[in-house]
């Protein structure tokens, strides 16, 4: 008769230290925990009740990266064309085409000193950006103005500044029909030279300043084929 002889040992479960890490409010702060790769990740600007999908660029620009994307479009998956709630809270995917949420944009932009990069493709493949010193928008209560300054070109001309001081529209929340009238939510300023949440329109072909217009750069009717806006904390 086989005797069979089982060594029970007990069972040990170690689990990993609690974190005393605060939760990440951007991608400064992801980066700085040991994440170090472009790609989508959470961060918490309302808190940790309320965990929020967002696209970092750890890029390997001359700046190394840690910028939080907060609008990115390039193959018009999603519709801009929404109200005041939706580009509030947000809406899209991080992963593709998406916008992070005015309010998410007030809570992370106002907890410290950040500048903004807009950069924009067009169909011919080119490419330029935009580099804004100081960003930062107010509260709900005043709309969300925007506030910039410090213009540096990368090709792209500044048509922003000209935006600065004003509040967001919607077409459910616009004064006077510019949201309505270029189909998309903006800091519109009687109306634009800029629009980088119009009607996407997958060519460049226009007659009229309905699409992703950056005055200047090509021209007011000219739609861009790719806008990223991405913002970054300084010190």
């Amino acid at each position: 008769m086989l005797l069979l002889l089982f060594l029970v040992l007990p069972l040990v479960v170690q689990s990993a230290p609690a974190s005393t890490d605060p939760l990440p409010l951007d991608c400064e702060d992801v980066y700085n925990s040991g994440s170090v790769s472009t790609g989508v990740y959470t961060i918490y600007p309302g808190g940790s009740s309320k965990p929020v999908q967002v696209y970092c660029d750890m890029g390997c620009d001359e700046d190394k990266g840690r910028w939080t994307v907060f609008q990115r479009r390039m193959d018009g998956s999603v519709n801009f064309y929404r109200p005041w709630d939706e580009y509030k809270n947000g809406f899209g995917n991080a992963s593709g085409e998406y916008w992070l949420g005015l309010q998410n944009i007030f809570l992370i932009t106002n907890r410290g000193k950040y500048e903004l990069r807009i950069y924009m493709e067009d169909f011919e493949r080119g490419s330029v950006y935009a580099h804004y010193t100081n960003f930062y928008i107010d509260s709900e209560t005043y709309r969300y103005k925007l506030h910039i300054s410090g213009f540096i070109n990368g090709g792209a001309g500044d048509s922003l500044s000209y935006h600065g001081e004003n509040m967001f529209a919607t077409y459910d929340k616009d004064t006077n029909n510019c949201a309505v009238g270029y189909n998309g939510g903006y800091w519109f300023n009687n109306c634009l030279v800029s629009n980088l949440n119009g009607l996407y329109k997958w060519t460049s072909a226009s007659t009229q300043a309905t699409g992703i217009t950056w005055c200047g750069w090509k021209n007011c009717v000219y739609s861009l084929k790719t806008t990223v806006m991405k913002m970054r904390r300084f010190f």
